[in-house]
């Protein structure tokens, strides 16, 4: 952890994620970055990525994985209730309140506007939390690579995502091992068994 890390209690993670639920209409990674590193300072950025990374290779909606590791993490099994139910609740309410308005007015002009606009705000704080996360150190080096990589496979080339996977995670763990072997400076006297 880093030194700025703040603790969370699970009133805490249930607040933040209820908070992440609420304003994320559209996507809710961009807000769970933002209330995670930016204001509640849970995760300092390079940790957040590590996370992350972790959490959308898991199976099951990413940032809900989110929500329950960092729970388990600070809190045990309780805090992972605390962020899963933060992040659940409201969303399942609001949507069963839209479902039964889209069924009676989804046909009208002015509903299909408001969707495509909230479409487009979406899109963009996806591409902003993209970017952020982009000017990490951690990644700003050769890794970035595999990230283009994935992304033309699975984007542009339409290789299926678990294909892309089983192939460019390893190459991924590799680079990594070697970019991370070769920044990190040796000491004189460690010799070559004194590297960690």
């Amino acid at each position: 952890m880093n030194a700025a890390t703040v603790i969370p209690t699970p009133y805490e993670l249930f607040t933040g994620f209820l908070r992440v639920a609420l304003c994320g209409f559209g996507g809710v990674l961009y807000w769970a970055r933002r209330v995670s590193v930016e204001e509640r300072r849970w995760l300092g950025e390079a940790e957040f990525v590590d996370v992350m990374s972790l959490c959308q290779f898991m199976p099951g909606p990413n940032t809900l994985n989110l929500a329950m590791v960092l729970g388990l993490r600070f809190c045990g099994w309780r805090g992972a209730a605390a962020g899963f139910a933060g992040l659940m609740v409201a969303p399942f309410l609001i949507m069963l309140a839209m479902g039964m308005l889209y069924t009676s007015y989804g046909n009208l002009p002015l509903v299909q506007s408001v969707l495509r606009g909230v479409a487009a705000v979406a899109a963009g704080m996806m591409v902003s939390m993209g970017l952020k996360m982009a000017m990490v150190a951690r990644i700003r080096n050769i890794l970035c690579v595999v990230g283009v990589a994935a992304f033309a496979a699975v984007a542009v080339l339409r290789f299926p995502l678990v294909q892309v996977l089983l192939v460019l995670a390893p190459a991924g763990v590799v680079l990594a091992w070697w970019w991370h072997r070769d920044a990190v400076p040796r000491s004189p006297s460690a010799g070559r068994g004194g590297e960690s």
